[in-house]
C-alpha cells in the first residue's frame, strides 16, 4: 500500500508540474520589409515543435525558416498561412525560428505562434530495477500524455482564432452585399425616374403660338 501511494503521488504531482508547463501561445506583428525571429536553446535529442498560424494582414501568409545550430536549416517555406512541423534536435544549441514578412510592400502581418520543447532524454546508467523500470515506463506516459494536452490545447486556441477570422470575413463580405445591394437599387430608381422623364418629353406636345 505505501509503495502504491507514492506512485500515486508522484503521478499526480508530475501532471500538475507538466500541466503547469504547458505551452503558451504567443502573437506578434510582423512588419512589411521586416524578419522577427525568436530562440530557444534545446538539448541534443529533445523533441520539439512549432505551430504558426496568420490571423491578419494582407493574404494571410507569410515566410518561415527554421534553423539549429550553425546555421543548419530544418525546414524553410514561403506564403504559408498556417503550419505545424516537429522535429527532433539533433545537437545541443541555439534554434532559430523566423518569420518574414519582407514581400509585402506595406501591410504588417499578425502571427500567432507556440514552441513546445519536450525533456532531454534522460536514462539512468546500467540495467534499471524492476521499481525504477515501472517509474521510468510512469513518466514516459506521463510525457506522451502532457505532449496530448498540449496539442489540444493548441488546437483549441487555434481553432478559436480561425472562427474569429471566418467570423470576420463573412461580416466583411455581409456589409458588402448589402452595399452593393443598396447602390444597385438606388441605381435602378435613378433609371426609372429618368426614362419616366424622358418619355415624358418624348410625348410631349408642343403647342405652337
Amino acid at each position: 500500500m505505501p509503495i502504491m501511494l507514492v506512485k500515486l503521488i508522484f503521478t499526480l504531482t508530475s501532471l500538475l508540474l507538466l500541466a503547469a508547463q504547458l505551452g503558451e501561445a504567443f502573437i506578434v506583428s510582423v512588419d512589411a520589409h521586416n524578419e522577427e525571429c525568436f530562440f530557444e536553446n534545446v538539448e541534443g535529442g529533445t523533441k520539439f515543435g512549432v505551430t504558426f498560424e496568420v490571423i491578419d494582414g494582407g493574404f494571410l501568409d507569410v515566410d518561415i525558416k527554421i534553423t539549429g545550430p550553425d546555421n543548419i536549416v530544418l525546414h524553410e517555406s514561403e506564403k504559408e498561412s498556417s503550419g505545424k512541423y516537429t522535429f527532433a534536435a539533433p545537437a545541443k544549441g541555439i534554434y532559430t525560428i523566423c518569420f518574414n514578412n519582407e514581400r509585402s510592400s506595406m501591410t504588417p502581418k499578425l502571427v500567432m505562434f507556440s514552441i513546445d520543447v519536450g525533456e532531454s532524454p534522460q536514462r539512468a546508467p546500467g540495467a534499471p530495477g524492476e521499481e525504477e523500470a515501472g517509474h521510468t515506463k510512469l513518466e514516459d506516459m506521463i510525457r506522451e500524455l502532457s505532449g496530448t494536452l498540449t496539442s489540444v490545447k493548441h488546437e483549441q486556441e487555434y481553432m478559436h482564432v480561425r472562427d474569429k477570422i471566418h467570423r470576420s470575413v463573412n461580416e466583411s463580405t455581409n456589409s458588402r452585399v448589402v452595399l452593393w445591394s443598396t447602390f444597385e437599387a438606388l441605381v435602378l430608381v435613378l433609371m426609372t425616374v429618368g426614362q419616366v422623364y424622358y418619355l415624358k418629353r418624348f410625348f410631349e406636345v408642343k403647342r405652337v403660338v
